[in-house]
C-alpha cells in the first residue's frame, strides 16, 4: 500500500502540491489526473524518491521515502513522460544494462529479459537499435525497463503520449494485464483511457485533491442535467418546439434549421423523457429519426473540477 499524508512541496514562494493525502491499495490501478501545472509530476517524483517533500509523509508498505529511499526505489518501477532510453543501444543491450543497474544477478539476466520481451511484446525487436524503433515500441521498452526488476509498484507518466490509436490500445491492454499483479499509478490526459483501464481516479487541481473515486462514482456524483440528442423531420418547427417544451422534465432545447432538424434537449437529472418526447413528436406530425441520451463522461467531470486552473504546479 502507498500512503500519502499531508504532502506539500514548495519551490520558493510557489506551492506545487498543497496538503495532499491519499492511499493506493495493493493491486489497484489508479488514474492520477490533473491539468498541466496541477502538481502531478511533482507528486510522482516524490513517490519515486527523485525529490523530497517540503512537508508531509509518503510511504510504501510502511517504508518512508526519505528514511528508506533505496529500499523504496527497489520496489518501484518508474516510466517518466520521456522514457530514459539510449538510442544507440539495441533493446537487448539496453535491458541488460538496466538489469545490471538494478542489481539483478547476472545469471538471471536471460530469464528476466525473456520475460520482459514476452510481457511487453518486444520479441521481434530485441536486436534492433532503440533509435530505429517506432514510438510505440519505444514506450514498450520504457515499460520493460520499469518492470525488469519485478517491482511491487509501477508509476507511469503519460505512457501513451504520441502513440497512434492501435498502439494506445496495445499499451492500454498491457497496463490492464499488469494490474492483475502490480499496483499501478497511471497519469494521462487521455480520459477515455482512464475510464477503460483504472479501478479508481484521483483528480488534483492547483496542487490539491478535488476528487477521489471510481470512474462510475465520479460521473454519478458530479452529473448535472441530462442531455438528449434528437434528429427529426417535418415542417413548422415552432409548434414542435412548443410541444417538446411542454414535456415534463424538459428544461431547455435548441433546434437547427433544415429538412432534418437536430434537437438538443436539456432534461432534469434522472428523468426518463424518451416516451413522452416520442409521443409529442408524433402528435405534432413529425417523424423521429434518431434519439439518444448522453451520459456524463469523465471528461465533463474533469472539466468541471479543473476549469479554474492556475499555473503554479508541475
Amino acid at each position: 500500500m502507498i500512503q500519502v499524508q499531508n504532502l506539500t512541496k514548495r519551490y520558493g514562494p510557489t506551492i506545487a502540491v498543497k496538503d495532499l493525502s491519499f492511499t493506493v491499495a495493493t493491486g489497484e490501478i489508479l488514474g492520477f489526473l490533473g491539468p498541466n501545472g496541477a502538481g502531478k509530476t511533482t507528486t510522482m517524483k516524490i513517490l519515486t524518491c527523485y525529490m523530497s517533500p517540503t512537508e508531509g509523509q509518503v510511504s510504501l508498505e510502511g517504508l518512508d521515502v526519505i528514511e528508506h529511499s533505496l529500499e523504496v526505489r527497489r520496489r518501484i518501477g518508474y516510466l517518466p513522460e520521456t522514457a530514459p532510453l539510449y538510442h544507440d543501444m539495441n533493446v537487448l543491450e539496453y535491458l541488460s544494462f538496466v538489469a545490471g543497474i538494478r542489481g539483478i544477478p547476472r545469471r538471471e539476466f536471460g530469464s528476466r529479459i525473456d520475460r520482459m520481451a514476452s510481457v511487453c511484446g518486444l520479441g521481434s525487436v530485441m536486436r534492433k537499435d532503440i533509435g530505429e524503433l517506432s514510438k510505440g515500441f519505444k514506450q514498450r521498452v520504457g515499460i520493460a525497463q520499469a518492470m525488469i526488476h519485478d517491482p511491487d509498484v509501477l508509476i507511469l507518466d503519460e505512457p501513451t503520449s504520441g502513440l497512434d490509436p492501435n498502439q494506445i490500445v496495445d499499451i492500454r491492454n498491457l497496463i490492464k494485464d499488469l494490474g492483475d499483479e502490480k499496483t499501478v499509478i497511471l497519469s494521462t490526459h487521455i480520459l477515455s483511457e482512464v475510464q477503460a483501464t483504472c479501478d479508481r481516479v484521483l483528480i488534483i487541481n492547483n496542487g490539491s485533491l478535488v476528487a477521489d473515486g471510481t470512474p462510475a462514482e465520479l460521473t454519478a456524483k458530479f452529473a448535472g442535467d441530462d442531455q438528449m440528442r434528437l434528429v427529426v423531420s417535418g415542417s413548422s418547427p415552432e409548434p414542435l418546439k412548443s410541444a417538446l417544451m411542454a414535456v415534463s422534465g424538459v428544461i431547455s432545447l435548441e433546434l437547427t434549421d433544415g429538412s432534418e432538424i437536430r434537437v438538443n434537449i436539456t432534461v432534469e437529472s434522472g428523468q426518463d423523457v424518451r416516451a413522452p418526447l416520442f409521443r409529442a413528436i408524433a402528435d405534432a406530425g413529425w417523424t423521429l429519426l434518431e434519439m439518444h441520451r448522453e451520459s456524463t463522461s469523465l471528461e465533463s467531470v474533469f472539466r468541471q473540477l479543473t476549469k479554474d486552473t492556475g499555473d503554479a504546479g508541475a
